[in-house]
């Protein structure tokens, strides 16, 4: 990409009006939602325990952001299953 094409701003995104979005997404998330929903069977079927599994904890942490209507839960759901930084981190070679 040259100096040219950096300088060039995009168009504004606007957000499609919330009736459209929800026409447009709304068989996306109910499967979706019920494909958690069956997970969450599976593991509630299962034996043993893990009640302790930070994983678990994990999806329901997301599943407590998902029912907030502040906003930015997409981010906030990625923070909750991301790593947290570590500076000793290798940096890939190139191979």
């Amino acid at each position: 990409m040259n100096t040219q094409d950096r300088s060039r701003k995009s168009p504004p995104v606007t957000p499609l009006p919330a009736d459209r979005a929800l026409d447009a997404y709304f068989l996306e998330a109910r499967s979706k939602i019920l494909d958690v929903a069956a997970i969450l069977d599976r593991v509630g079927r299962g034996a043993g325990s893990v009640g302790a599994d930070a994983r678990l904890a994990r999806v329901r942490a997301a599943l407590e952001v998902l029912l907030d209507p502040s906003g930015g839960r997409a981010e906030r759901i990625q923070q909750i299953f991301s790593l947290d930084y570590d500076p000793t981190w290798e940096r890939p070679q190139p191979r």
